[in-house]
């Protein structure tokens, strides 16, 4: 499935898949799922969540099954993650 990103007449973001033509609007259009990714950079600093359990609890949180598909959700969850992720804890045998 190749996905590309849109937007509708009205400034709507979408999705389209160009195999079979099929668009859907983004879940960045619902306001469940926008305040979720708003709360997300402090769900993951509070419980040094991993990207699947972050994952899975956008999901949760939004009563959905996936948003992998969904090319403007998926990067802004990953942007949202990527700046908030845990650290690694790295111990140094030389200190």
């Amino acid at each position: 499935m190749s996905i590309i990103k849109g937007y509708t007449i009205t400034g709507k973001m979408i999705n389209k898949d160009t195999e079979t033509g099929k668009w859907w609007v983004s879940l960045m259009e619902d306001n469940t799922f926008r305040n979720t990714i708003a709360s997300l950079y402090d769900f993951i600093v509070e419980t040094n969540a991993n990207c699947d359990d972050a994952y899975n609890w956008v999901c949760e949180s939004c009563g959905i099954d996936t948003f992998v598909a969904d090319d403007w959700a998926w990067d802004c969850f990953w942007n949202v993650w990527d700046s908030a992720r845990p650290v690694p804890h790295f111990e140094c045998a030389h200190a």
